[in-house]
């Protein structure tokens, strides 16, 4: 075995192969920065590029990709709260609000450390555990990845801090959206409105864009401000050095997550989203003064770029020994294994051992490039954070777009994005965790099926498998916990005090849309009924947990209120794992107003830039959106819409319509001109 490895390590260093490397790395790390791109784009784009190399070459270029993008995934998530892949929506939280603290470096410097320890720890067990975890991988089966979702569901209470009823609501909430679509077994459509677009589900990028990215966007459009303020002093290279200082600290929690991260990655079905909000939960439960979690807590940036990268080396596992995919990009690479003729499986193990240690070796060199690249050029990615946001917001609000539309090419998903950026951006307002509507969405379709999996192969014994024992007994714990923390913080004498009965029911904006949620679950159960009972039995459970949360939620908002004059404390919120709302209260009422009127038109430019792309093209409609929203919105001057604008769209163009030759969507304009379309390709 040391052989081999010496051996693929020699062949690893050769030259050529390291320019190969790097020439994948840098691919990578611009697919990790462009929201809605990774590893799968990546991957189906140079896949075809290796047809004439050799394998070591070959996987040199492909896994120096795919490694590494979530290594930079993070920027725009620190950055802007747009998290670039699904993996990264869990930095927002922290990185974030580090970002508006004029922080960002220091937050760039702790992700780039730990993205490169749990990049190092995931092709150690790679290389260590691929013997020793094959029994145990063949060993889980539908009743114990059921216990794992159940598990993930209980991060739920985690998540919600001490709002843990609105965060039970809105998990509820996600599973409902999860049951959207086709159902895979008896082909019923379920909430789909006669959508052909909701048929095959709601995707989960335009999804979690709209519920992460739209409202940072917003809040920073109302307050006209840049991501860090005022804070120039703060963005230093020297802050950078001070995450990495962060990270080596916090060693113990970077190798306890790298290990979540690299374990749930060998698990097929559990996907990147979800291992991202298992280690952040994980994390919020097991390290002191949890309160400060989604605040701009460095150790929550540490937590999830560790488990982040290691569940690379971790997905690896299934994908090399058993041909099992752990993943959609995983599903990609076995297709370049069998064109460069390798066989996953015991071959890899033995016959082919050599190339199984050169891929462990790439996914070591390939993190350390990327450390080094990106630690020398945090400290530009960090002073993007002082950018006027007249030049900021109209130039993400497209990127946004065209990541999601990337997606699955579809009107729908552009739609998707508006309709969950004002949900979105109303829950951080009115103080709802957006954590758990992720984590319910995400785990959702998963735990159905293995749900009817393991009660068609065990029925009521699928509760005495040991695995499945131990992991709910776990489950149990982190949801009780929790909520009983609650309760005693609740009915604390001091508490207490600030709570009393209301003389006469009002509804405030909480209430209403406490109400609104409700009024959607009974509005659901009822269009359940007709369904088969195999169609409906999850999403009745979803939909009816729903109902009963946001029934008590409304009856506490509805009767409850703090004594007059009482302002909401700091500590209210405290738990919270959220990013901290935009007060649109102002100092005065007509202060207030303002706020509310830059509110509307933020939504009035979303909605309108979908209007203009569907009369005159994505491109033309994403190009007047820029140069309308910069000089009418913002006051930059006309030189410097023009520009802006004629730049980010040229350069719009040569990513998405050239390098991965995106279908640009019929538009109004080219139906009723079919010469314009024809010449351009762009209406």
């Amino acid at each position: 075995m040391l052989e081999a490895a010496a051996h693929a390590l020699t062949l690893i260093l050769d030259p050529v192969r390291l320019l190969i490397m790097l020439g994948g790395v840098l691919t990578g790390l611009v697919l990790g920065v462009i929201p809605g791109l990774g590893g799968i784009v990546g991957l189906a784009l140079l896949i075809p590029f290796t047809y004439h190399l050799d394998g070591y070459s070959a996987f040199a270029l492909l896994l120096g990709m795919a490694a590494v993008t979530t290594v930079s995934d993070f920027i725009p998530a620190v950055l802007f709260g747009v998290p670039g892949t699904v993996g990264a929506a869990a930095t927002v939280l922290d990185g974030h609000a580090l970002a508006k603290r004029g922080q960002a470096a220091r937050a760039f410097g702790a992700g780039y450390a730990s993205s490169l320890t749990g990049g190092l720890f995931g092709a150690l067990l790679l290389g260590i555990a691929i013997p020793v975890l094959r029994p145990i991988v063949l060993y889980l089966g539908s009743a114990e990845l059921l216990s794992f979702c159940i598990f993930g569901l209980s991060m739920v209470a985690v998540l919600s801090g001490n709002a843990p009823l609105k965060g039970l609501t809105a998990a509820a909430a996600g599973l409902m959206l999860a049951m959207i679509g086709s159902d895979p077994e008896t082909g019923t459509l379920r909430w789909t409105f006669d959508s052909l677009y909701l048929w095959d589900h709601l995707p989960l990028v335009p999804v979690t864009l709209g519920i992460f990215a739209v409202p940072e966007l917003a809040d920073m459009a109302i307050s006209r401000k840049s991501v860090a303020a005022d804070r120039a002093a703060a963005v230093a290279t020297s802050t950078q050095w001070d995450g990495v200082r962060d990270a080596m600290r916090h060693w113990r929690l970077i190798l306890r997550c790298s290990g979540l991260g690299a374990m749930l990655g060998a698990v097929p079905g559990i996907g990147s989203a979800v291992i991202d909000w298992l280690a952040y939960g994980y994390a919020v439960k097991t390290e002191k003064k949890p309160e400060l979690f989604g605040h701009g807590d460095i150790r929550g940036v540490i937590a999830a770029e560790s488990s982040n990268n290691a569940k690379e080396g971790g997905h690896l596992i299934p994908t090399i020994a058993f041909g099992v995919p752990a993943g959609a990009s995983m599903a990609l690479l076995l297709s370049a294994f069998f064109m460069h003729g390798f066989t996953p499986g015991p071959e890899m193990l033995t016959k082919h051992i050599d190339v199984t240690y050169s891929i462990i070796w790439t996914l070591t060199i390939s993190h350390l490039m990327a450390a080094v690249i990106c630690l020398f050029a945090s400290n530009v990615f960090a002073k993007l954070s002082l950018i006027r946001v007249g030049l900021l917001v109209p130039v993400v609000v497209p990127i946004v777009y065209l990541g999601a539309f990337n997606t699955n090419q579809s009107w729908g998903d552009l739609a998707s994005v508006a309709i969950f950026g004002a949900i979105g951006w109303i829950m951080k307002q009115l103080g709802w965790p957006r954590p758990p509507l992720i984590l319910g969405f995400v785990l959702g379709a998963s735990f159905e099926r293995y749900f009817f999996i393991s009660n068609e192969l065990f029925g009521a014994s699928l509760f005495t498998r040991p695995v499945v024992v131990i992991v709910l007994a776990a489950a149990v714990w982190v949801v009780f916990t929790p909520l009983l923390r609650a309760c005693r913080h609740l009915l604390a004498p001091g508490r207490r005090a600030r709570w009393v009965m209301t003389d006469a029911p009002r509804l405030s904006a909480n209430a209403l849309f406490t109400l609104a949620v409700l009024a959607a679950a009974i509005a659901a159960i009822w269009l359940a009924q007709p369904w088969p009972d195999h169609a409906k039995l999850v999403p009745l459970a979803a939909a009816y947990a729903a109902a009963i949360f946001a029934a008590v939620g409304f009856s506490a908002q509805l009767l409850f209120r703090p004594p007059a004059g009482a302002p909401e404390l700091p500590e209210d919120r405290a738990g919270q794992v959220d990013g901290p709302a935009l007060a649109l209260r102002g100092d005065d009422a007509a202060d207030a107003v303002r706020l509310h009127w830059r509110a509307f038109r933020f939504f009035a430019w979303v909605v309108g830039s979908l209007g203009a792309m569907a009369l005159c093209g994505m491109l033309p409609g994403l190009l007047l959106t820029m140069l309308l929203m910069t000089r009418l919105e913002f006051g930059e001057s006309n030189r410097v819409a023009v520009m802006l604008s004629a730049g980010m769209t040229a350069m719009f163009w040569l990513v998405f319509g050239y390098v991965f030759s995106i279908a640009w969507p019929p538009s109004l304009l080219g139906d009723a001109v079919p010469w314009l379309r024809a010449a351009s390709g762009l209406v």
